[in-house]
């Protein structure tokens, strides 16, 4: 039995690694792209260091590995095998007794290598990533906006303080017609500064600036006391030279433990979520469970008995016997009871055992539907880590017989052929997991009916081109 692929086989397998390099490159380019414009806002305009945005673009990056390899690796095999086509290499080939199925085998095996690199890279590496990338983007979320004075607007950035500058200069730190409203505390009056000029100093690698104002006024508001009374003043003090300083470390991108934060379905590994699905399996039959020892209530039934139940004896005991004479009732128990007294009481008793095994069904209901629904969301997770490495073998036994029936090897014709399968595959994909977290349809039928259709198509493709067999040779042969 050869192991090793032979020259024909190597060759194949080299005319798909410059296709699968650069379609590779490619989408991950386009996957970027898509990611900065979902979220340049929250990126721009709040002083980031450019360390925190790298990381947290590399930490994106490893979810967008996970698309982009299977879909290099269908529009790999469409060209390399339409280019084999095209060149009349494949006519050549069967005429010197070699079955086309010989040169798939090699790529095939590459397609298993690559989805078992894509399984251990969506459970070991790729939750990790998630997991730094969530924690990264609160951190994004919860940091102010840097000190940005702009002209002819308000700012009030920074606490206590309200800013409004007519003109800058000199990259903001020049101001002119400088207005600050000061906000009262407790170490501090409330005040109208205006100056006719001014400029910013950054003092403590940041944290600190200082405004320095030139020729302007100070008016404050100060309580005064008049006959007993209190009063508010008004105290204007003129200035040549004013200086005010800012604490700006409120507004410092502050880094958090991402081994802090909880963990969800997108940043968990097989293990962790099978672990917490077990788990989730068990407190719902413990519920049921629960539900079952409290089902000991009677059942109305329109039968009569003709002397008293033992049941019924058991209640008269506890209520106070009655000269008030029975009434008819259509249930059995309160029948075989001797007074209106003790019917009406057992009548009551077993309401009340009746309201509170309803509010027990309920609660269990309610928390039951909240675990199944977290079930599901974990299993489609878990599928989810080996159906999209699946692809890499779906789309081998797709690509490679689609590119020997098209002839053609170029960029453009791969790409819009590669297109529409990938499209339908991740709108399947997409739609299937929303089915499922919603419990429309299981987690398995969500994840994988996609691969079933496309990888049935595949294999029959793969039969076609290496043996003569056709759909149509069913019903002629029987004719």
């Amino acid at each position: 039995m050869r192991l090793l692929p032979n020259k024909l086989q190597l060759d194949v397998l080299k005319r798909h690694v410059g296709p699968f390099v650069f379609c590779f490159f490619t989408l991950m380019f386009l996957l970027l792209m898509q990611f900065l414009i979902l979220y340049i806002d929250m990126l721009v305009g709040k002083g980031l260091p450019m360390g925190i945005i790298i990381e947290l673009i590399i930490t994106n990056l490893a979810s967008m590995v996970v698309l982009a390899v299977p879909m290099a690796v269908l529009v790999s095999c469409l060209m390399a095998f339409g280019k084999i086509t095209e060149l009349n290499e494949l006519a050549a080939l069967k005429a010197a007794g070699v079955n086309p199925i010989h040169l798939v085998n090699p790529v095939l095996v590459v397609g298993v290598l690559l989805s078992v690199f894509l399984v251990w890279f969506s459970n070991d590496v790729l939750p990790d990533a998630n997991q730094r990338a969530r924690s990264l983007f609160i951190d994004i979320r919860l940091k102010k906006p840097g000190f940005d004075l702009k002209p002819g607007e308000f700012y009030d950035g920074i606490d206590g303080y309200t800013f409004l500058v007519k003109d800058m200069t000199n990259e903001s730190d020049s101001l002119r017609d400088v207005t600050i409203y000061q906000q009262p505390n407790n170490n501090r009056k409330e005040a109208f500064i205006k100056a006719q000029k001014g400029h910013l100093e950054s003092q403590n690698q940041g944290q600190t600036m200082t405004l320095f104002l030139e020729d302007g006024s100070i008016l404050r508001y100060l309580d005064r006391r008049k006959d007993g009374k209190k009063i508010t003043v008004l105290e204007e003090t003129a200035f040549d030279r004013y200086r005010i300083s800012f604490d700006l470390s409120d507004l410092s991108f502050s880094r958090s433990n991402p081994q802090d934060r909880s963990r969800n379905d997108r940043t968990m590994n097989i293990q962790a979520m099978q672990a917490l699905v077990d788990s989730l399996n068990r407190e719902v039959a413990d519920h049921k469970q629960l539900v079952l020892d409290n089902t000991n209530y009677f059942v109305p039934t329109t039968d009569k008995i003709p002397e008293q139940s033992s049941t019924a004896r058991r209640f008269s005991s506890q209520v106070d016997s009655l000269a008030t004479p029975s009434y008819s009732s259509q249930y059995i128990v309160l029948n075989s009871l001797d007074s209106e007294s003790q019917q009406r009481t057992l009548h009551d008793i077993t309401l009340a055992k009746l309201r509170s095994y309803q509010s027990l069904l309920e609660e269990v209901t309610t928390d039951t539907e909240w675990r199944i629904n977290k079930i599901a969301r974990y299993m489609v997770e878990i599928h989810k880590k080996f159906a999209i490495p699946m692809a890499c073998i779906i789309f081998v036994l797709l690509g490679a017989p689609i590119g020997m029936f098209t002839r053609r090897g170029n960029l453009g014709y791969a790409a819009l052929i590669g297109a529409v399968f990938l499209t339908f595959y991740w709108i399947s994909i997409i739609q299937g997991e929303k089915l499922a977290d919603r419990m429309f349809i299981s987690p398995a039928t969500g994840m994988w009916y996609s691969n079933v259709i496309l990888g049935l198509i595949g294999l029959y493709l793969v039969i076609r081109i290496s043996t003569s067999f056709k759909f149509s040779n069913l019903w002629r042969n029987s004719d």
